[in-house]
This record gives C-alpha cells, structure tokens and sequence, in this order.
C-alpha cells in the first residue's frame, strides 16, 4: 500500500505534504524525529490528512496534486 499524507507544524501551522509505502503513524514519528531537512526545522507535527493507494502511480500523482495551488486550495477549503 502506498500513502500521502498532510501534517501540520504545531510551531508555525506550515502544512507538509508526502508520500510513502510505510505506515503514516511511522513516517510521523520519522519527521517528528528530525530525520528529513525541512520537517526537522518546522516540527513538531501532526497528521491532519492521510489517505491510502494500492499503486504508488495514483498516491504519486495525488500529492503531486495536493502541492499544486489548486490542490492547496482544495485543503484551505477544507480547512486541513
């Protein structure tokens, strides 16, 4: 299974979107961690938004989606 997800910056309210094969829950506690660039100097974190692919192609193209400003619209105006 393949996952985007959304968290936000408990210290800025930036939002983070990504994409993994690993479970969100794990790949939260990674970025809370310090593990990658930009989340280690915008955390801590939390998952607002999480969604669940069976191919890496379709969850690949939602968070490409999900970065583009019709995509960051489309989660101002769902408030996440």
């Amino acid at each position: 299974m393949f996952n985007i997800y959304v968290l936000r910056s408990k210290r800025n309210k930036k939002r983070y979107i990504g994409y993994t094969s690993k479970d969100v829950q794990i790949r939260l506690h990674e970025h809370n961690r310090g593990d990658c660039c930009w989340t280690s100097n915008n955390g801590p974190f939390e998952l607002v938004y999480a969604d669940e692919f069976t191919n890496a192609k379709e969850a690949r193209e939602m968070e490409i989606f999900l970065k583009s400003g019709q995509g960051r619209q489309c989660l101002d105006e769902l408030s996440i």
